[in-house]
This record gives C-alpha cells, sequence and structure tokens, in this order.
C-alpha cells in the first residue's frame, strides 16, 4: 500500500459511554473486547448484556491480538470518499483467538491472502486516529506473546 493512512480524512467511530473502552483501548494500540463473568464467553460487539447468558456482569479485558480470517473483501470503490486514495483495500471478518468475530481493515503481507490464515492485531494510524487493523502472520515468523 502506497497512500499514508494516517493522511485519509475519514469519518472517525461514533464513541458512547459502552464503546469507549474498546475506542480508548485501540488509540493505546490495545485490543479490549468484553468478557462475561457469569459464564466466562468472551463478547465482541460491545453491548450492555451478555449474548450467551443475559448477564450485565460484563467486563472489559485484552483479548489475546490473534485470530483467523474468516472472509474477506478488496474494495474498490468505498463507501466513503476519504478511502479512495487508498483502495483498493482489504477488509475481512477475523475469528479472535477468544472466539467472536469482528470485521477489520487488513493489511497487507508478503502473500496472498487465504480464508484460514492466522492474523495478528496492527495497530495502524487511519485518518488521524489509531485503529485496530490486522495483519497475517508471516510463514516461519514466531508472533511475540502480548
Amino acid at each position: 500500500m502506497s497512500v499514508d493512512l494516517n493522511t485519509l480524512q475519514t469519518p472517525g467511530p461514533t464513541i458512547t459511554a459502552l464503546t469507549r473502552p474498546f475506542w480508548d483501548a485501540a488509540a493505546e494500540g490495545r485490543l479490549a473486547i468484553q468478557h462475561c463473568e457469569e459464564c466466562g464467553k468472551a463478547v465482541f460487539y460491545p453491548r450492555p448484556i451478555c449474548p450467551h447468558c443475559w448477564s450485565r456482569r460484563l467486563l472489559w479485558k485484552d483479548a489475546s491480538a490473534r485470530g483467523r480470517l474468516k472472509s474477506f473483501s478488496e474494495v474498490h470503490k468505498p463507501g466513503h470518499p476519504g478511502w479512495l486514495p487508498a483502495a483498493p483495500y482489504v477488509v475481512g471478518l477475523i475469528e479472535l483467538a477468544e472466539g467472536p468475530t469482528m470485521l477489520s481493515f487488513i493489511l497487507p503481507g508478503t502473500r496472498p491472502l487465504q480464508v484460514g490464515a492466522m492474523l495478528h492485531l496492527a495497530p495502524t494510524a487511519i485518518g488521524g486516529r489509531v485503529l485496530p487493523a490486522f495483519k497475517p502472520v508471516e510463514p516461519g515468523a514466531e508472533e511475540k506473546p502480548k
């Protein structure tokens, strides 16, 4: 990718009281997701109750920042003109090691993407803010524990 993603003129996320812990962690280069104190399951996207057991006892914890690519799309015609300088770019569904799936920007690796590829968090400055993007784990590269 030849464009500096931080210079894009893109709209930012809508931050609410519920989502603030996620976005604050992202700004620090971390991936935080909710965990239920009742059933022990991880939860993403942020919500007020656990979708597994309906408990309101959700805590924010740092995620492992690892996942597997479930699906992806190469975007050639962005939905917002601010993304045009970056096109084509890839977005994908990442099944986090903790279980939940999230949609994220995927940075290019050295090889073509494939469903099932292992990914790791690669916090990226996009449009003046740090967002939780992901990058393929390169073959033979040992992932450093977080």
